[in-house]
Formats: C-alpha cells, sequence, structure tokens
C-alpha cells in the first residue's frame, strides 16, 4: 500500500442529519400477488420507533411482485395462528397473510411472526423469532421481508442490503458542484450515512465480496488515485499512485484483487493488482482505450471496454491465457458491462438511436432487451440475486438513481432531497 490515510476527509455522522432518498414507484408486474401483513405490534401495549409492518409492506411492494392490502381494508389484526380466521381475508382478495407480535424484554425486540397461504388455508412459515434491539428494527423487517420474499418467489430477498452512491451538491444559485459526498444507505434509501466528504470528484464507488471495504476513485490528491476503506474503522488505504489515469477498480470475486485501469505506460490499459502483495499485472496491450473492467462470475476472466473495433465495445480477456474476444455486435455503442449471478447474463449501457439505456446480453444467446426507458442512463449495478439493477439516470434535468427488474416488470427511482446522485453500487449479501 503506498498511502494510508486513517479519517482523513472522513465524516461519519448519523442519518438523521443526512438527506434520505425517496422511493418513487412507477411500474409493478402484472398481476401482483396480494398480501396482506397485519400490523406487528408490541404486546402489552405501546408503540414501537419503527412501524415494522410497514417496512415489510413497502420492501415487498417495491419488489414488484406484491400488492400489499392496505391497513385501512383489513377486518382484524391478529397476532397468533388462533386469531387467524381466513374469511377475513379472503373478503379483501389476499392471497398470503403474514402476522405476528414484538415481545420487549431487557432492552431487545423479539419479533415473532407466520406466514400463511389464504387460499388453501395453510401455514407456509411456521412461528419464526427475529431479535434485535431497537436501532435493529429496520434489520428486522427487512430480515422478516428477504424470508417472506424467499418462500414466495424462491429467489433470496435483497431488502437487508444496501447501496453506496456518489451524491453532488452546489452551493444555492450555482450549478457547479463543489462537494462531493460518499453516501452508504439501506437498499431502499433509508438510515443514510456519509462516508467521505470532499471538495474533489468520488467516482466508481465498488463493495468488496464480503461487504467489509469499498474502493473508490478520489481526486483528492490533485490526480485521480485509487483509495480502499474500512468502513467499520474507516481506515482508507490509497492503493494506486501513477501519473495519469488510475480509474474504474472491481474486486475480484474472492476479494484479493482489484482490476483498474492504469495510463502509467503511456496508454490506458487493464491491470490486476493484487492486494496483499502490492503487485500489478498488466492483462492488455492495445494502441485502443481498454477500460471499465469487471470480472467474470467465476473470476477466471474479466470484461472491459474498449474502442480496438472503432467504436466503444465489450471484450472479456481470459486471465489463463491472456485470449481476448468480443462480447457484444449490436448497436454502436456498449458499454459498463456487468455480470449478473447467473454468470450468463451481462448488463450494459446501450446506444440504441442515439439514446443510452440499460440493456441486458444473454452471452449464450447474444439477445439485447432494453431495460429502461429514460435518457443518459448509465452505472448499472446489479442486486446480489440477480432480480433487479440500479443505474443512475437524469430526471426533471437532475440526476437521480433508478432500479429496474432484469424482466422489466417493476420500476422505481431513488431521488434525493438535495443534490445530484449517481455512481450507485448495490452490496453484496451480509452473511
Amino acid at each position: 500500500m503506498k498511502h494510508c490515510l486513517t479519517f482523513l476527509l472522513l465524516l461519519v455522522v448519523s442519518a438523521g442529519s443526512q438527506a434520505q432518498l425517496t422511493i418513487e414507484i412507477t411500474r409493478g408486474v402484472d398481476n401482483p400477488t396480494k398480501i396482506a401483513v397485519a400490523p406487528l405490534e408490541l404486546v402489552g401495549g405501546g408503540s414501537l420507533p419503527e412501524d415494522i409492518s410497514e417496512i415489510i409492506s413497502a420492501n415487498l411492494l417495491r419488489s414488484g411482485q406484491f400488492d400489499p392490502i392496505p391497513r385501512s381494508d383489513m377486518l382484524s389484526f391478529p397476532q397468533r395462528e388462533a386469531n387467524v380466521h381466513f374469511r377475513d381475508w379472503r373478503v379483501v382478495d389476499a392471497e398470503y397473510l403474514l402476522v405476528g407480535r414484538v415481545e420487549s424484554q431487557a432492552g431487545l425486540y423479539e419479533v415473532h411472526y407466520e406466514l400463511y397461504d389464504v387460499i388453501n388455508e395453510r401455514k407456509i412459515l411456521r412461528s419464526q423469532v427475529v431479535e434485535g434491539s431497537e436501532n435493529q428494527l429496520r434489520d428486522i423487517a427487512h430480515a422478516i421481508s428477504d424470508r417472506v420474499y424467499e418462500s414466495l418467489t424462491g429467489i433470496r430477498g435483497a431488502f437487508s442490503t444496501e447501496i453506496i452512491y456518489v451524491e453532488a451538491l452546489s452551493e444555492p444559485g450555482s450549478e457547479l458542484e463543489q462537494t462531493f459526498r460518499l453516501m452508504r444507505s439501506d437498499a431502499d434509501g433509508a438510515r443514510p450515512s456519509l462516508l467521505l466528504e470532499s471538495d474533489n470528484p468520488i467516482l466508481s464507488p465498488v463493495w468488496s465480496p464480503d461487504g467489509r471495504r469499498v474502493a473508490y476513485v478520489s481526486f483528492e490528491t490533485s490526480r485521480p488515485a485509487i483509495f480502499i476503506q474500512e468502513l467499520a474503522t474507516g481506515r482508507r488505504d490509497q492503493v494506486t499512485d501513477f501519473r495519469g489515469l488510475n480509474g474504474a477498480p472491481a474486486w475480484s470475486p474472492d476479494g484479493e484483487k482489484l482490476a483498474l485501469v492504469l495510463s502509467k505506460d503511456g496508454n490506458p490499459e487493464i491491470y490486476t493488482l493484487d492486494i496483499e502483495s502490492g503487485r500489478f499485472t498488466r492483462l492488455t496491450n492495445h494502441f485502443a482505450i481498454d477500460t471499465e473492467p469487471s470480472w467474470t462470475t467465476d473470476g477466471k476472466g474479466i470484461i472491459f471496454t474498449s474502442n480496438r473495433g472503432g467504436k466503444p465495445q465489450i471484450y472479456k480477456v481470459t486471465l489463463a491465457s491472456g485470449k481476448v474476444e468480443r462480447l457484444t455486435f449490436d448497436g454502436g455503442y456498449n458499454a459498463r458491462g456487468r455480470m449478473a449471478p447467473d454468470g450468463e447474463t451481462m448488463v450494459m449501457v446501450h446506444q440504441r438511436d442515439g439514446v443510452f439505456h440499460i440493456a441486458s446480453q444473454n452471452l449464450e444467446t447474444g439477445t439485447i432487451r432494453i431495460l429502461t426507458e429514460t435518457r443518459m442512463d448509465e452505472s448499472p449495478s446489479i442486486a446480489p440475486n440477480g432480480a433487479m439493477l440500479i443505474y443512475a439516470t437524469n430526471r426533471n434535468e437532475k440526476g437521480v438513481l433508478a432500479v429496474v427488474s432484469l424482466d422489466v416488470g417493476t420500476r422505481y427511482y431513488l431521488p434525493s432531497e438535495q443534490g445530484n446522485v449517481r455512481e450507485p453500487a448495490w452490496s453484496p449479501f451480509f452473511d
């Protein structure tokens, strides 16, 4: 490591002092599943600092797969199996029902819940218990959402994951962005916290596979440099300090290496950095511009953007052989390729009719599918369950984040209450 900067420019602040991303759902799937989430109330009375049921309902709604029954339409609020009367839920067309209760003891909350199939009058999830402190109530709600989602769809839920993104702020009356913040939040935009604030641009943040570190590009040293930051301690290590371009870091699946772009030898090329030893290995050697590396799911290759064919297209280099092959042929511009967990689907920025969209491509068939309808879409990042992706776009002349499902059934926006937001990255699962 070339430099160690601990807490330099680092401001860790409470979530309450940060502007939260808001959610604007614009599309869900046709005929979503009707589910009722009965209020999970505190046994013995009293109020909870977080409405767990509302958080669960919002999560399921945001997935696009479910249409939660409004609380005002419910005929009863059961907390236990003995109080569940299926006729009450058939009346409001509920297909599934989540019930439960919250018990408090010694400063901890125990949330008990059960999931029912209303139509067949059977229990899907027998009594489950999640425990946590007051500050973990949202985490509990996300964990229950994950469990319900997986039980009903067969896909692991990603509500307990997080996102990082860059927020750019301008002084009132000025269009010049003067403050840049690296932010971290829940996947739904709640509980934002500040990881880094700088007067210089911050670019390309990415999570390590274990979710404990992030890498990004900062211009705080007067030229672009790549940093790795530990989330638990705030420790920051500057890992590149070459003249020219130092950019686009991407973690290997095992977390031991970074792929990155360096122009230290005169031309932008793809390199890997062994983080433990600090050793750099050059992977490409071409007079064209090679940039935006990302690892294949199995870690045996790296996909990257290059104009070696005349226009930006996506290529793959196999690490064992050094063989380079072109992956995209449809359209005059394809860039920022990222692999989905299935190892077969790649998402990318794709230009069609002069408009930049996010698209997916099946690498076996070559079939391309346009996923977004907005203009100037960029920086796609896939959720660890492969169901959704987050990207940056412009809306009402403002930079916002947006999320779309890979089957294009669901879309919602995450605009900021202040400034422009861009460069999103979805976390891995926190196992």
